[in-house]
């Protein structure tokens, strides 16, 4: 979700250009969405009933949410954590203000598998930010893997099988710490180019894919049928990144419950 990076010193407030894909746990939920029209502007015309969210991070800042819950926004995902050492500062007004005017949200860890190990990450982000609780607001952890915004070496310079090694450690330790596991945002050009085009996580993560400018969610990563959320836009009416969740309020609901 890192687009541009704000002037400062703090070079993990950029927010990543990210085109995730994550799959979904209602078992009620089946299918993919698909929007008729063209080029995305607004929300896809076929998916207008669809729970609408966002996710932000410190790029947003104090976030105004009565006014993105007033324009439609249901959930919402929070960033906090990068590699095992930034924390976004706005985690709290982001996170808890959410919640506070009656918005279902969770947090996302954006990864950076060549600092440290899965397991290190993900200890660091549920200390952060990432626990889980069955309190029926609280979505499942989320882990940001995409290009890497820092360096030419795209995938971090590890190998196909190293990469499906870290995120499996990484999805290892929060199950460990939280119950659960964690939601996977990717694009499908980075999972294949990335993981070699691993099946290992399709069943038990859920997909949150991103995918811009499209009518539909498009092909998704290897092994995934279906996605639990899109993004499809970097920005529209909500702050941040527009997301759309494939179900009903009632399966998001259960989502969050586990």
């Amino acid at each position: 979700m890192h687009v541009a990076i704000p002037g400062g010193n703090v070079a993990h407030d950029h927010k990543p250009f990210r085109r995730r894909a994550h799959v979904i746990v209602a078992t009620a939920v089946v299918g993919a969405l698909t929007a008729g029209g063209t080029v995305l502007a607004t929300v896809p015309v076929s998916a207008a009933s669809k729970p609408k969210g966002h996710d932000v991070s410190s790029h947003q800042k104090n976030v105004n949410w009565q006014s993105a819950k007033a324009k439609g926004a249901r959930f919402a995902y929070v960033k906090a954590t990068e590699s095992h050492t930034y924390r976004n500062p706005y985690y709290s007004q982001q996170y808890n203000g959410a919640r506070n005017v009656g918005m279902i949200r969770g947090a996302y860890h954006f990864a950076l598998p060549d600092k440290s190990s899965g397991a290190t990450q993900a200890r660091y982000f549920v200390r952060n930010g990432g626990a889980w609780r069955a309190d029926g607001w609280t979505l499942p952890p989320a882990l940001d893997i995409e290009y890497n915004p820092y360096s030419k070496r795209k995938c971090y310079g590890l190998s196909k099988a190293k990469m499906v090694s870290w995120i499996k450690a990484f999805s290892d330790e929060v199950k460990r710490q939280t119950g659960r596991r964690p939601v996977i945002y990717t694009t499908t050009h980075w999972w294949n180019n990335c993981t070699g085009g691993s099946r290992a996580f399709a069943g038990t993560h859920s997909l949150w894919l991103a995918r811009y400018d499209s009518a539909n969610a498009g092909a998704l990563p290897a092994g995934w049928s279906y996605w639990t959320f899109w993004q499809y836009d970097n920005s529209g009416s909500l702050p941040g990144d527009q997301n759309l969740f494939n179900g009903s309020m009632a399966q998001l609901k259960r989502l969050a419950r586990g």
